[in-house]
C-alpha cells in the first residue's frame, strides 16, 4: 500500500541568501529557514543563494518549476539593490508564470525591532552615541534603504544614529564610530547584518566600545520572511488573495551586490 504524503500548502517558498563559506553563516540562515518552517506547517521552505554558496537560486527556480510548483522566491538580504534588482529578478524570469519574487527584508520595523533588542543584549547605555554598520553597496538603492532603517532605529531609541559602511560606500564604519565618540561620548555599534561571518569579524574590529551581534536568527526575522512570502503569493494568486496582501508590496527591490 503506498503511504500518502502531507499536504503541501502553497508555493514553494526559496529562501534566497547571499551566500557565504563560513560554516556558523551557514548554520545560522539554515537556523532562520527552519524558524519559518516551524512557524507555518506544511510550507515547503528551500534555501538558495544568489552568490558564494550552492545550491544557486536559478537552478534551484528551474528544478522547482519544471516539475510544476508554484515558486515565490523570498531574498534573505536586508537592503534594495543589485542582487533582487538583477539575480533575483532573472533566476525567477526563468520561472514563467510560476515564480514571483517577493521583497528584500529591509527596510521594516521588524528589523529595527530586532536591531534595538540585540543592542540591548550588547548593553546599550543611555549615553552611547549609535552606529548602524552595514555592508555596503554601490546601489544608491541599497543605502538608501539602510539611511531609513538607520532614521527609523533613531527614532525607536530617542537618539540620533548615523551609518557606517564596510565597502563600496562611505563613510567608513571605522569613521563613523571615530566621529560618534568626537564628544567623548562611548559608542554602540549597531551591526546591519543577518548572519555571523567575515563581516561581522570586520564590524567587531572598527573601535566601537559595545559590538551588537548579527540579526538571525530571531523570530520576528521569521515572521517577517512569512509576511514577505504572503504579499508576493497575491502575485501569482490575484484574485484568491483578494485584499489579503498587496501585489505591489512584492515589488520591493532588494540588496545590492557590493
Amino acid at each position: 500500500m503506498q503511504r500518502s504524503r502531507p499536504p503541501r500548502e502553497g508555493p514553494v517558498l526559496v529562501a534566497a541568501g547571499h551566500g557565504t563559506r563560513g560554516p556558523a553563516g551557514r548554520r545560522t540562515l539554515a537556523l532562520l529557514r527552519l524558524a519559518v518552517a516551524d512557524l507555518r506547517p506544511g510550507l515547503q521552505v528551500a534555501a538558495a543563494s544568489v552568490d558564494v554558496q550552492k545550491p544557486a537560486l536559478p537552478d534551484v527556480v528551474r528544478r522547482l518549476t519544471g516539475e510544476g510548483r508554484e515558486v515565490v522566491v523570498v531574498p534573505l538580504l536586508l537592503a534594495a539593490g543589485y542582487h533582487v534588482r538583477v539575480d533575483v529578478t532573472e533566476a525567477v524570469a526563468l520561472g514563467g508564470d510560476l515564480a514571483v519574487a517577493a521583497a528584500a527584508l529591509g527596510p521594516d520595523p521588524a528589523l529595527v525591532h530586532v536591531l534595538a533588542d540585540r543592542l540591548a543584549a550588547a548593553g546599550l547605555h543611555p549615553a552611547d552615541g549609535v552606529v548602524l554598520g552595514a555592508a555596503g553597496s554601490s546601489d544608491p538603492a541599497a543605502v538608501a534603504d539602510v539611511e531609513q532603517v538607520a532614521a527609523d532605529l533613531g527614532t525607536c531609541l530617542g537618539r540620533p544614529v548615523t551609518t557606517g559602511y564596510l565597502s563600496a560606500a562611505t563613510p567608513t564604519v571605522a569613521d563613523a564610530v571615530r566621529a560618534a565618540r568626537r564628544d567623548g561620548r562611548s559608542v554602540a555599534l549597531a551591526t546591519f547584518l543577518l548572519s555571523p561571518g567575515f563581516f561581522a569579524d570586520r564590524m567587531a574590529a572598527t573601535g566601537a566600545d559595545r559590538v551588537s551581534a548579527p540579526l538571525a536568527p530571531h523570530p520576528a526575522l521569521a515572521r517577517l520572511v512569512l509576511r514577505r512570502y504572503d504579499d508576493a503569493v497575491a502575485a501569482l494568486h490575484p484574485v484568491a488573495s483578494g485584499s489579503a496582501a498587496s501585489p505591489a508590496s512584492a515589488s520591493h527591490p532588494g540588496p545590492g551586490r557590493r
